[in-house]
């Protein structure tokens, strides 16, 4: 195991705030393999690279010699976290829980060491507990506590719902640190509350308090909102090698030194002495290499530089048959190309949609030729045309 100075050194990269820092020096002291928490909540199927910033330093966390808990809240799962919601969350089915949970340790296991990963379930005890249990945790924590988390406070202060289960989110989560003895509890900065209740919920249990760590919210490919499938800026793990890239590709120099620091272990100084497309390429390709392949990384990197520094067309692009009837419209929500009728009209009038190299202009345009119908720069659909069928 390292000495306490190199894993701190390690633990602090990319860390926002570490609550407290001496205390955790005191922990690494000990000399013994720390329990290091971290929770998610199955309530969507797959796993995007802002996931992956919590995933990397519990890896990090595991190259060290600690326990890493992956807690899986397949009871507060029916819930949903309330943090950063202005209404109160659609509760899920067990069964979706379920489903989700189960592609989570799929996924997970691209980046952790699932051999010595411990996985658990929440409702391992909560499924236990009776009514009475359930309403005892309510006395370690009071209204105008909850009324002080900042999202909670601005809905009630604009008269918005909030549910009494929404109170209990937190108190569960804070039991959570007290059934596993939690040594440390990582999560992002919008945690901070729901961290703090578990190291209060251990203080009443007369354990030692966890540290909190808390790791920044990774920007979306937009460079302005939080990375989510909501808002569509994000990049999911198990997204295809090429949309990876081309992602990667399009953000900004700054976005992605941020990327750089949370998403590899890449010396940023020698990252910021390339050139800046030398540099989204290399991130992309260490990117799917992770999630992907070595080789397929190699492979996209050539695609893309064909593509989209040659102007050449993809060597491997779909294809749609027509005989003449269907319009690009058609053609292009078929495929997913384009998500709806009004995205389609936008991109037609910033004139991003052409046929064989000629601009459309009109969504209803119906193609009777073979050609290649591209969308923007990274979409494209070849279309063949069979007169008379």
């Amino acid at each position: 195991m390292k000495n306490i100075a190199e894993q701190l050194g390690i633990i602090k990269r990319g860390a926002v705030e570490i609550i407290s820092e001496d205390e955790l020096r005191k922990k690494l002291g000990e000399g013994r393999p720390l329990k290091v928490k971290a929770g998610f909540d199955p309530t969507a199927p797959d796993l995007h690279l802002g996931h992956t910033v919590l995933l990397r330093k519990l890896r990090q966390f595991q190259d060290l010699g600690h326990e890493v808990y992956f807690l899986i809240g397949d009871f507060t799962g029916q819930i949903g976290d309330p943090t950063g919601k202005s209404e109160t969350r659609k509760q899920l089915t067990r069964q979706e829980v379920a489903r989700n949970a189960e592609t989570y340790k799929k996924q997970v296991s691209k980046i952790l060491d699932v051999r010595k990963l411990k996985i658990v379930f929440n409702s391992k005890w909560f499924d236990k507990m009776s009514v009475v249990d359930m309403l005892r945790l309510t006395t370690h924590a009071s209204v105008s506590q909850m009324l002080s988390r900042d999202d909670f406070k601005k809905r009630h202060a604009n008269g918005e719902n909030i549910s009494i289960l929404e109170f209990m989110y937190p108190l569960m989560q804070g039991y959570d640190s007290v059934i596993l003895e939690a040594d440390i509890e990582l999560g992002g900065t919008d945690q901070i509350f729901n961290l703090l209740v578990g190291r209060d919920f251990q203080k009443d249990f007369n354990q030692p308090q966890q540290v909190v760590i808390t790791m920044p919210l990774l920007v979306g490919t937009d460079g302005a909102q939080k990375m989510s499938k909501s808002s569509g800026n994000y990049i999911g793990i198990n997204d295809p090698a090429k949309d990876i890239f081309g992602k990667i590709m399009s953000i900004s120099d700054e976005l992605m030194l941020k990327y750089y620091e949370l998403l590899t272990d890449q010396n940023l100084d020698e990252i910021k002495k390339m050139h800046p497309k030398e540099a989204k390429a290399n991130l992309a390709k260490l990117i799917i290499t992770q999630y992907h392949s070595k080789a397929i990384a190699a492979k996209e990197a050539l695609e893309f530089e064909r593509v989209f520094s040659q102007k050449e067309n993809p060597s491997v692009m779909d294809s749609i048959p027509t005989s003449g009837t269907l319009t690009i419209k058609t053609m292009l929500i078929e495929k997913k190309l384009v998500s709806s009728g009004n995205e389609l009209r936008r991109l037609i009038k910033e004139g991003a949609v052409s046929f064989d190299n000629q601009k459309i202009e009109k969504e209803d345009f119906m193609p009777k030729s073979n050609g290649i119908l591209k969308v923007g720069s990274r979409r494209f659909l070849k279309v063949k045309y069979n007169q008379g069928r």
